[in-house]
């Protein structure tokens, strides 16, 4: 049976917290082990992040979809499977962000930070907007290639090792998420983004979200019904 509304976005805000706590926190602990070797450090919170990514998922995933990400949650209701109702959106979109924005602060608190930061690290550009775009327009591509073909089982290892290689291979260093984009506002370390910043980044994000979708419905145009003999019985969200 369908988990809850509450036990689903207790699920959302809890992991899309941790979610922040893990790249903000391994992003102070890369600056303060690697001083000085900026590559060093983004290799170090890069991986933190796709093994915690990974891990979270597994965790929450039975739960809530682990969606952690506004635009996988608005992506979801658009192409039909698995999502949230209509009404439930918005209240996904809330605990996310919200979740984001107390992972930063358990981030900053269990470093010895002031609590709540205004980052200062100015991120953008066209080329920094594209990059963002295309991290964005991959995750979800991937997300919903994977629910479509039956394969919601590897979600845990791919999502968490595309975010990792994003990292590196995105000009943005692959935020691809607004909830989290904004919880990074409030810590003013290695993993920050400075106010000014985010709007572009979260229009880009939502560019990359359609060009993602428009990509999934382009490859894969129907779900395959639950008793194709390729495709597992996965429980419907509704």
């Amino acid at each position: 049976m369908t988990p809850t509304l509450a036990r689903r976005l207790l699920a959302e805000g809890v992991g899309t917290g941790l979610l922040v706590t893990v790249v903000v926190g391994s992003g102070i602990a890369a600056s303060r082990l690697s001083p000085g070797d900026v590559g060093l450090q983004l290799l170090e919170n890069s991986i933190a992040t796709a093994l915690g990514l990974g891990v979270l998922i597994l965790l929450f995933g039975p739960v809530s979809g682990a969606h952690f990400n506004p635009v996988v949650t608005v992506a979801a209701r658009l192409l039909g499977r698995p999502a949230p109702r209509r009404r439930e959106v918005l209240a996904y979109v809330g605990v996310q962000t919200l979740g984001a924005v107390l992972g930063a602060v358990l981030a900053n608190a269990m470093y010895g930070l002031p609590a709540v930061q205004v980052a200062t690290t100015v991120r953008g550009g066209t080329g920094v907007w594209i990059g963002e775009a295309v991290a964005t327009a991959g995750l979800v591509a991937l997300v919903f290639a994977l629910v479509r073909t039956g394969r919601e089982g590897l979600a845990a290892p791919a999502v968490g090792a595309y975010i990792g290689a994003a990292y590196w291979f995105t000009s943005s260093t692959s935020f691809a998420n607004p909830a989290v984009t904004v919880g990074r506002m409030v810590s003013d370390t290695f993993a920050g983004i400075a106010p000014a910043s985010v709007p572009g980044f979260v229009l880009a994000q939502l560019v990359g979200a359609a060009l993602g979708i428009g990509l999934v419905v382009a490859l894969h145009p129907a779900v395959r019904p639950a008793n194709h003999p390729t495709r597992p019985v996965v429980e419907e969200s509704s």
